[in-house]
C-alpha cells in the first residue's frame, strides 16, 4: 500500500486502484498510463508540483497531454509567478518519487488545484503513489479530500 491509497481508503472514496507494468524507456508516465489502461488520454491526469515566487509550493493537477499554462497557475494559487518546482523539494515534500507523486497522502498539505476539465469526467486517474499504479476516483471526491479548487490552467 501506499500513503496515497491509504488516504483513500481512510476517507472511504469511491475508488479503484488499476496497476500496470511500467516501461522505464516510456517517453511519458501519463500517456503511458492511459495506454496501458486502454482509457482516454483526458480521463489521466498528472500532478505536478509548482513553486512560487516566494518559494511556497503548490500542487497541479491536470491532463496527462495538456500543458500548465504558468500564468493561469500562479492567479490561480494568488501569486504573480510559478515555475515547476524543484526535484528535491517535490520529493521531500511530497513523499513521493518524480513520475509517481500523487495528489493523495503527500507529506505536506498544499494548495492544490484541479484542471476544470476534470468536471467533465465521471472519474479520473490520478497516480496512486508509484509508477505502475493509478488510482481512478470521481472528481468531487479528490477536490473534497485535498480541499482543491477547479480551474482553468492548461493551455488552451
Amino acid at each position: 500500500m501506499t500513503p496515497a491509497i491509504d488516504l483513500a481508503k481512510k476517507r472511504g472514496l469511491d475508488y479503484q486502484i488499476h496497476e500496470y507494468t511500467h516501461d522505464s524507456q516510456a517517453a511519458s508516465f501519463g500517456l503511458e498510463a492511459a495506454e496501458k489502461l486502454g482509457v482516454e488520454v483526458g480521463q489521466v491526469f498528472k500532478t505536478l508540483v509548482v513553486a512560487t515566487e516566494t518559494g511556497a509550493l503548490a500542487v497541479a493537477i491536470l491532463p496527462v497531454d495538456k500543458t500548465l499554462n504558468f500564468k493561469k497557475m500562479a492567479k490561480a494559487v494568488g501569486c504573480k509567478k510559478t515555475q515547476m518546482a524543484d526535484r528535491k523539494q517535490v520529493e521531500r515534500s511530497t513523499g513521493y518519487v518524480l513520475g509517481g507523486v500523487s495528489p493523495l497522502g503527500q507529506k505536506k498539505r498544499l494548495t492544490t488545484i484541479i484542471d476544470n476539465s476534470a468536471q467533465n469526467q465521471s472519474t479520473m486517474y490520478v497516480s496512486g503513489g508509484r509508477r505502475g499504479l493509478e488510482i481512478e476516483l470521481p472528481p468531487d471526491q479528490l477536490a473534497g479530500t485535498l480541499a482543491a479548487r477547479f480551474v482553468a490552467i492548461t493551455d488552451e
